[in-house]
């Protein structure tokens, strides 16, 4: 009568560990799965579309000036804005363009090379002539005082994206003691540079 008794407890036994070790198994494995999602949330990081890209600096004094100032340029989306305000300029028209180089070493400022131009064109008027350099801002209005600003938006930069076209990073904010004629080569016949700033990211 035992014998009969052990065989029922011995296959409950069995059947309570297996179902044990199945519980455990799939534990296991969902423990694997959900090592194997954070692996990847960890390694791939989702960047919103609108992200704004900011970069400000100041501009400093060259060639025996006292011109100074602030620059910023922010990105959202295709759209990149540009802002500039100055202080201790001659009154009148100056020019302002992007150079080839965030260098601001020399008391020159010509340290920071010529105009940007990746697409290698003729210098001009900005959107207006036939060519012109992508760093080709162009002029602004200074008051009496000494003090001007200056506002643009455009898709033709972008802050450290790949397209070498279009990339400004790396790149420098010069002002100049004259006024670009827009015509003259290969920079406008726009005088001495008397600020400078790299735009550096």
């Amino acid at each position: 009568m035992k014998t009969y008794f052990l065989i029922p407890i011995a296959a409950a036994t069995l059947l309570f560990t297996s179902c044990k070790n199945e519980v455990k198994e799939t534990k296991i494995v969902e423990q694997k799965v959900k090592q194997s999602l954070d692996a990847k949330k960890a390694k791939y990081t989702v960047v919103p579309v609108n992200e704004e890209k900011l970069i400000t600096f100041k501009l400093e004094p060259k060639s025996d000036s006292k011109a100074t100032g602030t620059v910023v340029f922010s990105q959202k989306g295709e759209m990149v804005t540009f802002k500039a305000s100055l202080e201790g300029l001659t009154p009148g028209m100056h020019a302002i363009h992007i150079h080839e180089k965030a260098d601001c070493s020399s008391v020159d400022g010509k340290s920071s090379g010529g105009h940007w131009n990746p697409t290698f064109k003729e210098h001009g008027q900005w959107e207006k002539s036939k060519e012109y350099h992508k760093g080709d801002i162009g002029n602004f209005m200074v008051n009496k005082d000494g003090t001007g600003d200056i506002k643009l938006r455009t898709d033709q930069w972008c802050i450290g994206c790949d397209d070498k076209a279009k990339n400004i990073v790396g790149k420098a904010i010069i002002v100049h003691q004259g006024t670009d004629d827009f015509t003259s080569q290969p920079s406008g016949a726009a005088g001495a540079r008397v600020s400078c700033g790299g735009i550096i990211q």
